[in-house]
């Protein structure tokens, strides 16, 4: 499975191919992480990533103990995208 990015900071290289959105939802589903991010046009986004992956994001938006991840901005590109 090829799995889609996220990052908790704004990336500092191709910034350009990088997209913004709010998360709405976290979740898991075979063995995977999804996120479902808000863009600024409204629309849901579905990214699947490693367990892996979810947990350094969540670790790098400094959330105190027992915080929702749920309406942080983040940044993520589709696989392929």
């Amino acid at each position: 499975m090829t799995h889609d990015r996220i990052h908790a900071r704004k990336p500092t290289h191709d910034v350009e191919r990088w997209s913004v959105g709010t998360i709405e939802r976290v979740t898991e589903r075979d063995g995977h992480c999804v996120f479902d991010v808000r863009t600024d046009a409204g629309e849901t986004v579905e990214l699947v990533v490693t367990v892996a992956i979810r947990d350094l994001v969540l670790r790098r938006l400094d959330l105190e103990d027992e915080e929702s991840p749920i309406g942080t901005r983040v940044w993520y590109r589709k696989h392929g995208g």
